[in-house]
């Protein structure tokens, strides 16, 4: 039975990291023109900072449809465009953002006075 469990959590963990990595190439093909993930700056941000400041749902939903969150954002005007992408390769893109950071802006609990 144990090495049932460890069999399920190596597949759980090839599947969760295959999709990181198919996110990477849609970074690479889609995104990279002008976000950077190594703080070397562009037209966008660098995704090591989207990473740190929002949940991967709000990734995947502003990567779908720009217009949707950029005021929630603080943005006064969107000048992302929209992607010709499968609903797989958004969530494939926001598993790869998510995964830049580990530790979460978001996640820190505020102290209580």
């Amino acid at each position: 039975m144990k090495k049932f469990g460890i069999l399920i959590a190596l597949i759980a963990t090839t599947y969760l990291q295959a999709d990181v990595e198919a996110g990477k190439a849609v970074h690479q093909a889609n995104c990279a023109t002008c976000h950077s993930t190594d703080m070397r700056g562009g037209l966008g941000r660098d995704f090591n900072l989207v990473s740190y400041t929002r949940t991967k749902k709000d990734i995947a939903q502003y990567a779908k449809d720009p217009y949707s969150l950029y005021k929630e954002f603080g943005y006064s005007a969107n000048a992302m465009p929209t992607l010709p992408l499968t609903d797989k390769e958004f969530e494939d893109v926001a598993d790869y953002i998510d995964s830049l950071q580990p530790f979460k802006e978001w996640m820190k609990k505020t102290k209580k006075k």
